[in-house]
């Protein structure tokens, strides 16, 4: 078994309470990995007959700076020594192998931050993987994160929303996979020689959500003329608030994708569905974390109200206007959630200004997430091609289908002697195209968000100063 060497000079002697960015290693472990990245093809391996690519002796190097480097870095974190060893193995085993596909398994079974969850615990991760809503390549990435898991989430964790799989993480540094617009650490997008049969860990960093949530609803107000009760105006402008708010949100959301009368794998894992459920779906998980928001603020939780908000403006303002056109699920959740308040009174667009019925918004809110769970329950007596009709029903209730739909004109108008799979073909890239109130505000968004691609919390801090 290989050893991870552990230098035992003065330089390399640190405290146990070090940020491993501020260690001499980071810089360099981080130089190696950006080094290797534009090496690599699209499923991670290195192709040295290409143009461009490296002497096969130079990728060995950069590969042992990066061991070297994990080896320094390694006893400030000793609740990770099993994995940094068994990621030292991954990373020689793919140099040794000729740097073909990689498989760092071993050292993905090693890493379980979930089975350690304290607030502030540093992590150091290097894995070969794509960064959802990022890069769609394997290529190596280097993060060092912290684990956010303060006293009153442990506790609400424990006693009514129990996820032992989820883990809410900051950034502490990272490299360029995650300088883009992705803040997820999932376990499925690691390349691995085959899936594990289940995963025991799933991370998301509420410091990127709060930031971009910040930047973006503070963009949003000001170009529709909305005015904010002062706490939720409050919130808005705390960075610390709002990553409480995501990290409370996200671990509801989280465990609702299997909580609930549910037809069979509503989650749709390895299944070709028509995108409305896939919207459908993710807008029921942020609902039913609005709904225990409501409850929570009832029983005086501090950060339940903040998650109200949350959820209402990343929805409203942010969602239906992020992304392209193509099958956007999540922009289809956030205009759905804006026509059912607006037909419902709750959000009013009038002498071009914004509205919203405060008093009114957690009542008619909660009606929409109950409309959706009947539509699920009902589901569950349901062929799979009827349920996708009653969901298209649902959202077409409240939002106009494009003109050219053939899902809009009904059965009728599909072959329906083919299987539901290939009935999906029959719909459009945009469905549901943006309405006008939308097309008009993209116009006004679209640079706001796109300055949100790697932002952190510094970034949102240095821009409210």
């Amino acid at each position: 078994m290989t050893e991870i060497l552990v230098q035992s000079g003065a330089e390399d002697r640190v405290s146990p309470l070090t940020r491993v960015v501020e260690h001499p290693a980071w810089p360099v472990l981080k130089d190696a990995v950006e080094q290797i990245r534009p090496w690599q093809s699209k499923d991670g391996s290195i192709d040295f007959a290409a143009e461009g690519a490296p002497e096969r002796a130079d990728a060995v190097a950069a590969v042992e700076r990066v061991v070297h480097a994990v080896g320094q870095l390694s006893p400030l974190l000793p609740h990770d020594a099993a994995y940094h060893q068994a990621l030292v193995e991954d990373l020689r085993r793919w140099a040794e192998g000729g740097f073909e596909v990689p498989d760092f398994l071993d050292s993905l079974l090693a890493f379980n931050p979930a089975a350690h969850r304290a607030d502030g615990l540093q992590h150091l991760v290097v894995f070969p993987m794509y960064t959802q809503n990022g890069n769609p390549d394997r290529n190596l990435e280097a993060v060092v994160l912290r684990m956010v898991w303060p006293d009153w989430l442990a506790e609400l964790e424990r006693t009514r929303y129990d996820n032992p799989l989820f883990c809410g993480i900051t950034f502490e540094d990272f490299t360029s996979g995650y300088d883009t617009n992705s803040a997820v650490l999932f376990p499925e997008t690691i390349a691995v020689r085959e899936a594990p049969e289940r995963f025991s860990w799933g991370g998301i960093f509420c410091d990127r959500e709060a930031a971009r949530f910040r930047r973006v609803t503070e963009a949003a107000v000001d170009i529709l003329g909305l005015r904010l009760p002062e706490d939720i105006a409050a919130m808005v402008h705390d960075q610390k608030r709002c990553e409480e708010a995501f990290v409370l949100w996200d671990m509801v959301h989280d465990r609702t994708h299997s909580h609930g009368d549910l037809p069979f794998d509503p989650f749709m894992i390895k299944q070709r569905q028509p995108f409305w459920m896939y919207g459908l779906e993710e807008l029921r998980c942020d609902l039913t974390a609005f709904k225990e928001a409501v409850k929570l603020q009832a029983d005086g939780v501090p950060q339940a109200r903040d998650v109200q908000y949350a959820v209402l403006f990343d929805r409203m303002f942010r969602f239906p206007v992020t992304g392209d056109r193509n099958r956007n699920y999540d922009g289809l959740g956030g205009q759905l959630l804006f026509a059912y308040l607006h037909k419902h009174d709750v959000v009013r667009w009038t002498d071009n200004k914004l509205s919203i019925d405060w008093e009114r918004a957690p009542q008619v809110t909660n009606q929409l997430c109950a409309e959706i769970e009947k539509l699920y329950k009902d589901g569950i007596d349901r062929p799979k091609l009827v349920h996708w009709f009653a969901g298209y029903e649902l959202v077409s209730t409240y939002l106009a289908p494009h003109p050219g739909s053939k899902w809009a004109k009904g059965p009728d108008a599909l072959d329906l002697t083919q299987p539901p799979r290939k009935l999906v073909d029959d719909v459009l890239p945009d469905e549901f195209p943006l309405s006008m109130f939308y097309e008009a505000l993209s116009k006004k968004l679209k640079n706001v968000i796109a300055s949100t691609k790697g932002i952190t919390a510094d970034g949102a801090e240095r821009v409210a100063a």
